[in-house]
């Protein structure tokens, strides 16, 4: 029979939680997974209750509550790790950002083979590497990308850049926090007059929606925010 305590752990609200996933990674004991779009506790036996996880929501969805649990069991957390890492078709963060797929495309003619000139009017594009008080930040009605989505999109210049200002992140890979305070610094001093997230439809990718619209909330700023999201085979998502 298992004996539980009050202990603490960690505990998830499902209303704010967006199942973006960016808390998943941070967990070294596997204790969180992504379950029908949102952030669950996977066992009590896994959680530490230190509570890593929590600065890593850009929602806000997790806090530290004492409660009635297992006890952390340190095995059974580092045999669970090992397990899921095996298997292949699990993703660390509990998306299907790197779920590999085969696109099929037709061979038939796409139309005038001219080449399209780029609509690019900026360097650099990086959000680590934009200075925040860039000239061309003035004023700019401005693209935030995830990377990913100008090799998904074919007609990403045509459709998205004309007379607007890229920035490019990764709300998975890069260093969320420090992305969000660049960001929020950008939208305080820049005067933008709107901004536009083109994102994945993957979980992970959500995150960028959720930082750019915390950075507005952060600069109290309110300015048209839009989101757009590119399936994985390229169409834009209604």
């Amino acid at each position: 029979m298992t004996v539980k305590i009050v202990r603490k752990v960690v505990k998830i609200n499902e209303e704010k939680c967006n199942g973006c996933g960016v808390c998943v990674p941070s967990c070294a004991e596997g204790a969180l997974k992504i379950i029908d779009g949102k952030a669950r506790l996977v066992s009590d036996k896994y959680c530490d209750g230190l509570g890593a996880c929590l600065g890593e929501c850009p929602q806000g969805a997790i806090t530290i509550i004492e409660r009635k649990a297992d006890k952390f069991d340190e095995t059974a957390a580092g045999d669970h790790v090992k397990n899921v890492k095996t298997k292949e078709e699990k993703l660390a963060c509990g998306c299907s950002s790197s779920a590999v797929q085969e696109i099929e495309r037709c061979e038939c003619e796409t139309g005038s083979p001219i080449h399209q000139p780029s609509q690019l009017g900026y360097w650099p594009v990086q959000l680590t590497l934009v200075p925040e008080n860039a000239p061309f930040l003035k004023g700019a009605d401005v693209i935030l990308a995830a990377d990913c989505t100008a090799f998904a999109y074919a007609g990403f210049h045509r459709r998205f850049l004309k007379d607007r200002v890229l920035i490019v992140a990764c709300p998975k890979l890069d260093d969320f926090d420090a992305h969000l305070d660049k960001l929020t610094r950008i939208v305080a001093n820049s005067g933008l007059k709107s901004l536009s997230v083109v994102r994945m439809e993957v979980p992970c990718c959500s995150g960028l929606f959720s930082m750019a619209r915390k950075a507005l909330e952060n600069a109290n700023i309110h300015i048209p925010l839009k989101e757009i999201v590119i399936t994985i085979k390229g169409n834009l998502k209604k």
